[in-house]
């Protein structure tokens, strides 16, 4: 990655930034990506697809959750869309620039926090604020306003004078959150930004993100794996096995499995399961295992009251009983057949990825 460590101005490329006029509507996605591939050599000579012919388009000023478990490939297409990996095949822009003819650019224009804290411990919070903003390059006379700025935004004034390793681990978070807003971009990737942070930490930052959609319009590209964060996004996308399963907003995403989850617990519930079966429409499948029974069924609060006093007159006592909307999780496991919490197994089989040669790219 190519950094600017100089005083000169990128005054021949200006940067959108999130204090730059509302675009119209029709404008271009903020984010745009179709058939990217991202391929490592595999063991004995095959080829493993990290990510796998993604088609992709986020609007502007949206938060939009890139929602996965681990090894997923929500890194990878990261990488991809910042310009730090080039795409295998396929193409994509971001805040107008091309990530394989005009890495530099996408560069310029994105913001990127990372998994991991990238500050300097030993330093102060302006001090971190200062280095980043030589590294891309601004003017001597524009940073100490922009410092003020983000730090105001960040709410870390009164702390521009502490070392790192003086901050709590949402305050680092949000140092971090600042320095990547210094050179105003047009896009702002988070991976994982609350990873390691306690409930109260999480709920800061979440806080701290929303004022800055709201202040700035700013589009906010968030991977995440916890199913609570990616429902208070404007819209979501599951990825599982570097494809991508399913998109929409949570409600709609939510909508689509229908029916609710229905769970009961009794006093026989192997017994009580048959009874059930006997009851319910066909295609509703009935499970018992250690937690209860459980099935799905369309306005499932209204079957509770039929299945209690089913099951009390053949003598078995239902000690719980409740009906939930679907979640998140049952949108991933509808759509890849496992929880989010579960360990990955073998990628489905797949066609070929695309060539590179089709799409204009390199292998």
């Amino acid at each position: 990655m190519r950094l600017h460590t100089g005083d000169e101005e990128l005054a021949h490329e200006p940067t959108p930034g999130p204090h730059a006029a509302p675009r119209p509507p029709g404008t271009a996605p903020a984010i745009s990506a179709r058939g990217l591939v991202k391929s490592y050599p595999g063991p004995r000579g095959t080829t493993t697809h990290a990510v796998n012919g993604l088609d992709l388009d986020v609007r502007q000023g949206e938060t939009f959750a890139f929602l996965g478990p681990n090894g997923a490939g929500k890194s990878t297409t990261i990488a991809m869309l910042c310009a730090l990996a080039r795409p295998t095949a396929g193409q994509a822009t971001v805040a107008g620039a091309d990530v394989r003819t005009e890495p530099h650019r996408v560069r310029q224009r994105v913001g990127m926090l990372f998994q991991h804290s990238a500050l300097d411990p030993d330093l102060t919070a302006e001090q971190n604020l200062r280095i980043h903003a030589r590294l891309y390059g601004m003017r001597r006379a524009r940073i100490r306003p922009r410092t003020t700025e983000v730090l105001d935004v960040a709410g870390l004034t009164d702390r521009r004078t502490s070392p790192v390793r003086t901050l709590s681990g949402g305050m680092r978070r949000r140092l971090e959150i600042a320095r990547q807003l210094l050179h105003e971009p047009g896009v702002l990737f988070l991976d994982e930004p609350t990873t390691g942070l306690d409930p109260h930490a999480r709920a800061q930052i979440w806080d701290h993100l929303y004022a800055l959609r709201e202040r700035h319009g700013s589009t906010l590209f968030i991977t995440t794996h916890q199913l609570e964060e990616a429902a208070n996004c404007d819209r979501v996308a599951i990825i599982d096995h570097g494809r991508l399963v399913a998109e929409g907003t949570p409600l709609a995403l939510q909508a689509a499995i229908g029916d609710d989850r229905v769970a009961l617990r009794t006093s026989d519930d192997a017994k009580a399961r048959d009874i059930v079966r006997r009851l319910v429409p066909e295609g509703h499948p009935v499970t018992a295992d250690s937690g209860g029974i459980t099935l799905r069924l369309p306005d499932g609060s209204s079957w509770i009251p039929r299945l209690c006093a089913a099951l009390q007159n053949h003598g078995i006592a239902v000690s719980a009983a409740s009906a939930t909307p679907p979640t998140l999780d049952d949108v991933f496991f509808h759509h890849t057949g496992r929880s989010i919490h579960t360990a990955p197994g073998p990628a489905p089989a797949a066609p070929p990825a695309r060539r590179a040669t089709e799409t204009g790219g390199d292998r």
